[in-house]
This record gives C-alpha cells, structure tokens and sequence, in this order.
C-alpha cells in the first residue's frame, strides 16, 4: 500500500463508525416500529429515563448529540406528552426536562427490548470474544476520556 493512501477499511475510526451505525439503525427499527421514534428522540427518552430530570446541554453531552438535534427530539417528545419542561428558578434561560407518566412508560417498555437487542448482539461472539470487546471498547474510552471533557 502506498503510503499516501488511506484504506479506510482498515482505518480503525472509520471501521468504528460503520459499525456503530450499522447498530444503532439495526436497533433503530425496534423503536421506530414500536413508538415510531427517531434516533435523537430515542437517544432523549432513553437519557431521561436513565437520568431523571436533565437539562438540554446535559442530554446533548451524555448522548453526544449537536443542539438542534436535542431540541428537536425534546420539541417531539414534548408535543407527545412525554416531557416536561420546568425554567430553572435561578436561570431562566436553563430549563430541566423529565419524562412525564406516558413518556416513563415508554422507556420502561423499551428496556426490556433495548436489553434483550444488546444479548442477542453479543449472542453472535464467543465469550472470549465479548470480553476482548469489553476491555478494548473501556480502554479506549478511557484513553479518550480527558478529550470528551
């Protein structure tokens, strides 16, 4: 291979990229089909659920979305009936958002379908192979970690 092209691959960052987002539209269909939620709404929902109440900036740190994207998905989700939003009483510029009944409702329906999607996932490697993922996927978050700060 010449050494001024890039075979992308077999370029690391790109083979993580592909393969992220082939998971993540695989995953996609489950909840499109079930809510008919698009991937930053997932993504909102999903967060919330974990998190409880969050702001904006919080959810778009925590799932690595652009801003307008998170708007968008709390502007849908709001029109749903699936959150809240209440102003900050010290700064009314920041406004904590929280899923509300039906919204908790459906990520509590989406767990048991996220969890069994991730087995079934993991279901196609080894043992050996899962935890040569586990470790190799921890150590480069960890190794990148001081960046995403």
């Amino acid at each position: 291979m010449e050494p001024d092209i890039l075979e992308l691959e077999s370029f690391l960052p790109y083979r993580l990229y592909r393969l992220a987002d082939t998971v993540s539209r695989e995953f996609s269909r489950v909840y499109k089909e079930r809510h008919g939620l698009t991937r930053p709404e997932w993504r909102t929902l999903s967060g919330l659920g974990q998190r409880g109440t969050m702001t904006a900036t919080e959810l778009g740190e925590q799932s690595a979305m652009h801003k307008t994207k998170v708007s968008r998905a709390v502007a849908e989700l709001e029109r749903r009936r699936w959150l809240t939003r209440t102003p900050d009483e010290s700064d009314r510029r920041v406004e904590h958002l929280a899923l509300t009944k039906a919204g908790l409702a459906a990520y509590r329906e989406m767990v048991p379908l996220a969890k069994a999607f991730e087995q079934a996932l993991l279901g196609r490697l080894s043992a050996e192979e899962r935890t040569a993922i586990a470790k190799g996927v921890a150590a480069l978050e960890t190794s990148l970690a001081s960046e995403w700060k």
